[in-house]
């Protein structure tokens, strides 16, 4: 396996931090039954997660390559 650029080792670290934040809050809520404050926390916090998730998955899916910006500039037309 080839060694992970920056990029990809951010998208992995926000990742497993939005993992360990959910299983965080899911062992907390299951401790303690404040229902009335848990369940509408819950839809925030897991919300928060899975966009936290989101953000480090399409991270750490990118691709590097960057051939593509690279192009000669076409002159202007004189108006």
């Amino acid at each position: 396996m080839a060694p992970m650029d920056r990029t990809r080792l951010t998208g992995l670290a926000l990742m497993l931090a939005a993992a360990c934040q959910t299983l965080w809050f899911l062992l907390g809520v299951r401790r303690r039954s404040y229902a009335a404050v848990a369940v509408p926390a819950a839809v925030i916090t897991l919300t928060a997660a899975v966009l936290l998730f989101w953000v480090g998955w399409t991270t750490y899916e990118l691709e590097d390559d960057l051939e593509g910006l690279n192009f000669a500039p076409e002159p202007l037309d004189d108006i």
